[in-house]
Formats: structure tokens, sequence, C-alpha cells
């Protein structure tokens, strides 16, 4: 019984093993392999050139940008993102009622299209739009997608709005989770707001904070489509993100070999980074007596 229960296992799971290997398992052979070639993707043949892709990889001034602008995102998305996912958790946490319709409308977002999200607010922030109108007219002239910091902050705030409704949900499960009695409990003892969501709330949401930040974490590795429309990477390398120089060097410059160098470089740099992430994290939450 036990390994016919076994086989059971593996064929329900076998959907997901056979998409695995098709789409991730065989394009990471494949990208590992010609990383160390000169396929341009069109010709039929490529030559081997060891680790010259590498190697050109981390002299590349774009490369150099991906590398930091993940973490100048992160340093802008992360904030943001927490901040207003923590607020709208609390928010319809306190609601008596239509808690799932308020998350909904918070989720829609996340589940919008990047492409028009982008569009709308590159047509926002255009030249001769209402807005710089307006603020040209009171002695304010800024190029939003054309400064590297407002272009920086612009992609920050279009990521921050996107994900927050989605972490919102993922915190007002945690919420959801945190016995009333603590707080009734610590109310007895003379704890006042404040302190009961530093002291309480806090230290108690860690499970679900634990898996929000992880993912936001993430996400700074993976802008792509909001540079893209917005930018395209500039100006002068300023919204670069890994994402963006993969694409640029295979589609744009014809340099898979490269590509995929830079490829496996940027898997690298995000599983050190979030390995790191995680464990400050973990001490955190041991501290808080989470182990």
């Amino acid at each position: 019984m036990k390994e016919n229960n076994n086989r059971l296992g593996w064929l329900f799971a076998s959907p997901y093993l056979i998409y695995s290997a098709v789409f991730f398992l065989i394009p990471l052979v494949w990208s590992f392999y010609l990383s160390f070639t000169n396929w341009d993707l069109i010709s039929p043949t490529y030559d081997y050139v060891g680790f010259d892709n590498f190697i050109k990889a981390l002299k590349s001034a774009g490369v150099h940008a991906a590398f930091w602008n993940s973490y100048k995102f992160m340093m802008i998305f992360i904030p943001l993102v927490v901040a207003m996912s923590l607020a709208v958790a609390l928010l319809v946490h306190s609601l008596p009622k239509f808690k799932s319709f308020f998350l909904v409308g918070f989720f829609l977002p996340y589940v919008s299209s990047g492409v028009v999200t982008s569009l709308i607010v590159k047509g926002l922030l255009s030249f001769n739009s209402p807005l710089n109108t307006f603020l040209r007219k009171i002695g304010i002239n800024i190029d939003w997608l054309g400064t590297s910091w407002s272009a920086l902050l612009i992609v920050g705030l279009i990521m921050a709005w996107k994900f927050t409704g989605y972490y919102a949900l993922i915190l007002t499960s945690g919420l959801q989770n945190i016995e009333q009695e603590v707080y009734e409990a610590a109310a007895i003892d003379g704890v006042t707001g404040s302190q009961r969501f530093w002291k309480i709330t806090l230290p108690l949401l860690y499970p679900s904070l634990y898996t929000t930040l992880i993912l936001a974490f993430g996400v700074t590795f993976g802008i792509f489509t909001e540079v893209y429309q917005l930018t395209g990477g500039g100006p002068n390398y300023a919204t670069n993100t890994w994402q963006m120089e993969i694409f640029s060097q295979a589609f744009k410059n014809l340099q898979a070999g490269y590509a995929s160098a830079v490829a496996l470089i940027a898997a690298l740099a995000t599983f050190i980074s979030i390995y790191i992430i995680r464990k400050l994290l973990e001490k955190w939450g041991a501290r808080n007596g989470w182990e």
C-alpha cells in the first residue's frame, strides 16, 4: 500500500515536475552551456570561448549598474511596500465587515498589466502632460524619466503600488492568526497603542513579515517591464536592471552567449543576497522567540 501511495504521489506531482524540467531545468543547463560560447542567437554554429564572457561581464558598466541598481531599488521599494502593505493590512483587519471586498480592491494592481500601467505613468509624466504643464507654470521643471534620481523613484513607486495589495493579503492572514487574548492580557498590564504595535503585533507577525520581505527582496532582482517601458535602463544606466541587461545583450546586441553569462552572474548575486537577508531576518525572529 505504501508503494502504491508513493506511485500515486509521483503521478500527481508529474505535471509540475515535467513543466519544471522543460521550462526551468533544461533552459538552465542550456544557458550554462551557452555562457561559454559566442553564439549570436542566429548563427547555427558557435565557438567555445571559455570564461571570456564572464570576464567581459565583470568589467561591463551595464553589469555594474545592474548590480548596484538592485540595491538602490531595494532601498526605495522595500520600506515603501512594507509600510503601505502593513497599513492596508491593519486597516482592513480593523474593519467589521467586507474585508474580502477591500482586499480584492487593493489586490487589483498586482494582477493588472505592467505594460499598461507603465504606459499610463509615462503619459502622465510626459513633457506636455497636465501635471508637468502645471508644474512649469509654478516654476518647477523636472524631467521625471530623464533624471537619475527621479527615474529610480518613479519605478520604485510603481512597484510598491503594484505589490502592496498582494503583500497586504499575506499580512492580513498573519494578523488574523494573532489571538485576541494576547492583546487583552497586554491591556491589563497597561500596554498603550504604540507599544501594542511594536511589542506585540510586529513580533507576532514575524512569519508573515518574513515571507513578505523575502518576496519583496526577490522582486528587486527581477524588475523588467516597468524599466523597459519607461526608461529602457537609462538615463546613463541609472535604472538598468539585471533583466534589462540580459534582454539588451541577448535580443538587441545578439550576444546570447554573453547574455547567458550575465544571467548566471545575476542568479549568483541574487542567491547570495537573499541568503544573507534571510539569515538577518531569522536572527531578528530568534530575538522575538521564533526558532
